[in-house]
Formats: C-alpha cells, sequence, structure tokens
C-alpha cells in the first residue's frame, strides 16, 4: 500500500508543467504589457511636448526610490529560493519576508503618490487635467492604467508571497519540493522587469 501511495504522488507531481505553465502565462503578460508600451510609444510621438510636461509633473524621487526596492527584492526572493534548495529554512522565510515587506512599501509609496497628484487635480476627467490639455490627459490617463494594472500584480505578488510564506511553514515546500516558490519568483522578476521599463517611460524620458 506504501509502494502505490509513493507511485500515485510521484505521478500527480509535475514540476516541468507547473514552470511551463508559468512561462506561458509570463508570456501572456509581456503580451499585455507590450501592447500599452506599443500604445504609449504612438500617443507619444503625436503628443511629444504634452507627454514631456506630463513626466515633469510626476515625483522622480518616488520613482526612483521604488526602482531601487523593487530590485533589491529581486534580489531577495532569489536569495530565498537558493536558501530553499540548500534546506535552509530560517533563511528562506526571512529573505521572503524581507521581499513581502518590501512589495508593502512600494504600494505605500505609490498610494502617497497617487494621492498627491490626486489632490493637485491630475486625475483623470479632472478640471485642472482637462484644462492642460488632449495630449497631457492623454498621458495621465495611460500613467494611471499602466501603473495601476502594475500596482494590481503587486497585490497579486504580495498575496502570493502570503502563500508560499505559510507553505514554507508548514513544510509544503521544502528542499525536494519548491517549485511553487520558483514559480512565485518568476512572476515577481516579471513585475520588476515591467516597472523597470515604466519607470524611464513616466519619470525619466522629458
Amino acid at each position: 500500500m506504501e509502494k502505490i501511495t509513493e507511485h500515485t504522488a510521484h505521478v500527480h507531481r509535475d514540476d516541468e508543467g507547473d514552470k511551463l505553465g508559468m512561462w506561458l502565462f509570463i508570456f501572456t503578460e509581456l503580451l499585455l504589457f507590450g501592447m500599452l508600451f506599443l500604445i504609449y510609444a504612438v500617443y507619444r510621438y503625436k503628443n511629444p511636448v504634452a507627454f514631456q510636461l506630463g513626466g515633469e509633473e510626476l515625483d522622480v524621487f518616488l520613482g526612483t526610490l521604488n526602482t531601487v526596492i523593487l530590485l533589491i527584492s529581486s534580489a531577495t526572493v532569489a536569495m530565498s529560493i537558493t536558501a530553499m534548495q540548500k534546506g535552509e529554512k530560517t533563511k528562506a522565510l526571512i529573505l521572503l519576508g524581507t521581499t513581502l515587506f518590501i512589495a508593502v512599501v512600494f504600494l505605500i509609496n505609490k498610494w502617497f503618490e497617487w494621492g498627491a497628484k490626486i489632490d493637485y487635480g491630475l486625475y483623470p476627467n479632472s478640471e485642472n487635467l482637462l484644462e492642460l490639455g488632449h495630449g497631457t490627459t492623454l498621458f495621465f490617463g495611460l500613467y494611471y492604467v499602466m501603473s495601476g494594472i502594475h500596482a494590481l500584480h503587486i497585490l497579486i505578488g504580495i498575496g502570493l508571497f502570503v502563500f508560499v510564506y505559510r507553505q514554507i511553514m508548514v513544510n509544503k515546500i521544502n528542499k525536494t519540493d519548491y517549485v511553487w516558490l520558483e514559480n512565485v519568483g518568476l512572476y515577481w522578476h516579471l513585475v520588476d522587469l515591467i516597472w523597470i521599463f515604466l519607470f524611464p517611460l513616466f519619470y525619466l524620458i522629458h
């Protein structure tokens, strides 16, 4: 009976299939953001001055800070995977907890940044924004949509980190079975990569 149970567990575990599924998901996400980047490029080409003025309204310091902390989070999640592969459960949990904390800090920074823009009247269909013209309205529309979708991905990442953290705690993710942790790490690298493109497009290219 024991041999049958072990064989069944082996059959139902498909690490390669899980990884392939994650890569397919990442591919669809790249298509989504690739389309948004293309739309941004077209509108920027048609409204260069308005997009320049819109970019000058954004907080470069907060954008830079968020970029730095996300790059750090990519390193910490990668190190947590390495620690788990070595069987260093406590170290993996500390590094994963650090990544989770950084993700929350990113959202807090984004909340303050959006709040400042909204208080200043720079939000979709606001009178202040409409007075700046069609091009600037397009800039901030894309800014809220693209950074908003990215923030949603951050929120999903936080949920995934909480899930794998609990799985590690109860040893369902361990030295010999850590594909879920790897997949969440891949997802998080995608989130960081998208921000690396968003940051210069909105904050630096004037």
